[in-house]
């Protein structure tokens, strides 16, 4: 069975198919009819098929440095294989885009049997941290848990007031400071609240300056102190939110977090609203981090967990002619 029919046959098996697949729609477009287009007048593995196949990736968004390892990769396999054909071309290069992204060993998420599981939100302003907050909350309303929001990201102007909002919709509880205040101290309440209240979770938005990264650093380490003496081994999880659209820059963006403090995973959002969809296979091979959930919409429904073949095939769908 090749590669596609197995994305396929995995793909049909989860309840959220279709939302990749509408979700990963102008990627997808995009994606396949670049590659698609390199099987007009094509000859076999030459220079000129790997030089059109790096422009390809490249305008995906995998970057140079991830570009570069996929052509070769699939250059080194074609030539083992003796692969001639456009198709077998095609199921090598997905082969070898899953294989980066599984070459890594991901940890389960951590969770806090004794009590609260704290996760941290981080990223820059305009990322869709906070909306992403919201759909977070509800996705873990949906399983039957309880979900306590801590306002700190206290030096947006609105942000506060726009986590309460969402909180009073989703009927949970938002302990928020006064704007402008210290966000280790908002934590600091909020940790209190959630174990009193016997939370399963606290959702922490945090501040997303760039501006000056001692500062940043000085401040998440701050709150990571603060939030570690009031529940033990918090925060659980820290997860780092890009906006899709933004690409190669996201991942600049990345490196500075990932610097200041221990991500542990990457929401990417508005992957609906861009054609470089490739940027995934970037995130995971530039940073070894695990995308946890993508944004593929605009409703509370459309933060999906992340799942690397349901990703790829609707990423590249339209590359099967018939399967």
């Amino acid at each position: 069975m090749g590669i596609f029919s197995k994305l396929k046959k995995s793909f049909q098996q989860k309840s959220d198919s279709d939302r990749y697949l509408s979700g990963l729609d102008k990627s997808k477009r995009s994606f396949s009819e670049r590659i698609r287009r390199l099987s007009l007048g094509f000859r076999g593995i030459d220079e000129e098929f790997l030089e059109e196949l790096m422009v390809a990736l490249l305008e995906a968004d995998l970057g140079i440095k991830t570009a570069q390892k996929v052509v070769d990769e699939v250059e080194n396999r074609a030539l083992d294989r003796k692969l001639s054909s456009f198709d077998e071309i095609s199921e090598c290069l997905v082969e070898v885009l899953r294989d980066m992204y599984v070459s890594y060993e991901d940890e389960a998420m951590h969770i806090n049997e004794q009590g609260v599981t704290v996760i941290y939100m981080v990223g820059v302003n305009g990322s869709g941290k906070t909306t992403t907050t919201a759909k977070l909350t509800k996705s873990f309303l949906d399983e039957g848990k309880k979900v306590v929001l801590a306002a700190a990201d206290t030096f947006r102007a609105g942000a506060v007031d726009q986590l309460a909002t969402w909180a009073d919709r989703l009927g949970v509880d938002c302990i928020k400071g006064r704007e402008n205040g210290d966000p280790s101290a908002v934590i600091v309440d909020a940790a209190r609240f959630a174990k009193e209240h016997h939370a399963d979770y606290l959702i922490c938005d945090t501040a997303g300056r760039l501006q000056n990264k001692t500062n940043l650093m000085n401040e998440l380490s701050k709150m990571r102190r603060v939030v570690e003496r009031e529940i033990e081994g918090a925060p659980h999880e820290v997860w780092l939110v890009l906006d899709a659209t933004t690409g190669q820059n996201g991942i600049s963006q990345a490196k500075i977090f990932t610097e200041t403090t221990n991500v542990t995973g990457i929401i990417l959002t508005k992957l609906d609203g861009t054609a470089k969809g490739g940027i995934v296979i970037a995130i995971r091979d530039l940073l070894g981090l695990p995308v946890k959930y993508i944004g593929l919409g605009e409703t509370l429904e459309d933060l999906r967990p992340f799942d690397i073949d349901s990703y790829l095939y609707g990423l590249c769908e339209g590359l099967v002619q018939h399967d």
